[in-house]
């Protein structure tokens, strides 16, 4: 009896042990600093534990759900939308978001993912819709500014947060990528055209600016061959004012003299016929020259 009563109190103790450790170990909830744990009690919310060492109330409390609160990215999704000048477009987004409140991701949306992909979609196509083919491909990253603006709207009631939506690309269908060409196309050859004619028209402008250039240049020539036989002149006036007939008679001589010695410097042999009066007229030249040396 003594050893069944021995055997009795150590099973009873053992019992006691193991519902010790059991309640210790309900009770403990140790929390990864990724995760939050959603607790219920009695099928309803409890609360919410965050990262590191939590207690709860062994046998009433539980742990429902366990939530990763890392960054998640969804798979690229591809959706048609129209543009406000009617072409059909395929967009490729790419969308990164976390969880914040577990509590209301659980108990608010079922698949996360796909209405999140959903929305996103939805709100691309209306703002696709509002903009020309020419807007969306050159404000892109105002058009990604709004997209991420109606987004984190919709989903904050989920718990969301949306931390990245990009639009990857803008692709079009092959009629519109041709039609596209060809008016690139023709653009170019309208620059080209536009280029050549401005040249021309430079080149025009050029040339009257050289021929204008030259023709200042030539009157300014002979304005100053003009000056210098004004001067010239008056500086005989002069000379003739202040000394008589005779510096003009000078002037005259020197001028006689010089002519016949460039007659005498032609090429070859010359022989220079020169009428008796004109001889009287050297030597007077010459008279008055040496008078003057």
């Amino acid at each position: 009896m003594e050893n069944s009563s021995l055997i009795g109190g150590s099973g009873v103790t053992l019992a006691l042990a193991a519902l010790v450790i059991l309640t210790v170990y309900l009770a403990v909830r140790i929390v990864p600093q990724s995760q939050k744990f959603v607790v219920e009690r009695f099928g309803r919310l409890r609360t919410v534990l965050g990262p590191g060492i939590n207690f709860v109330v062994p046998y009433v409390d539980r742990v429902a759900h366990r939530i990763s609160i890392l960054e998640r990215q969804l798979p690229t999704a591809t959706q048609d939308a129209i543009t406000a000048d009617n072409v059909l477009v395929k967009v490729e987004t790419s969308v990164f978001y976390r969880i914040t409140e577990p509590e209301k991701t659980v108990y608010r949306i079922r698949d996360v993912d796909a209405a999140i992909a959903t929305t996103v979609a939805g709100i691309v196509r209306s703002e696709i819709g509002k903009l020309e083919l020419d807007q969306v491909q050159s404000n892109r990253t105002q058009l990604i500014g709004q997209i991420r603006e109606h987004v984190h709207a919709m989903v904050d009631d989920w718990g969301i947060e949306v931390t990245r939506a990009e639009i990857l690309d803008v692709n079009l269908d092959e009629a519109t990528r041709a039609a596209m060409l060809q008016q690139l196309n023709a653009e170019r050859a309208r620059r080209a055209q536009v280029t050549e004619a401005e040249g021309k028209r430079r080149a025009v402008e050029l040339q009257a600016d050289a021929e204008l250039y030259a023709a200042e240049q030539k009157a300014k020539a002979r304005r100053i061959s003009a000056d210098a036989e004004a001067y010239a002149t008056q500086v005989v006036a002069v000379a003739i004012k202040e000394n008589g007939i005779e510096a003009a008679q000078y002037q005259v001589a020197l001028k006689q003299v010089e002519a016949l010695t460039a007659v005498g410097q032609g090429p070859g042999k010359q022989v220079v016929l020169v009428p008796a009066q004109a001889l009287e007229a050297f030597g007077d030249a010459f008279r008055m020259l040496k008078g003057k040396g």
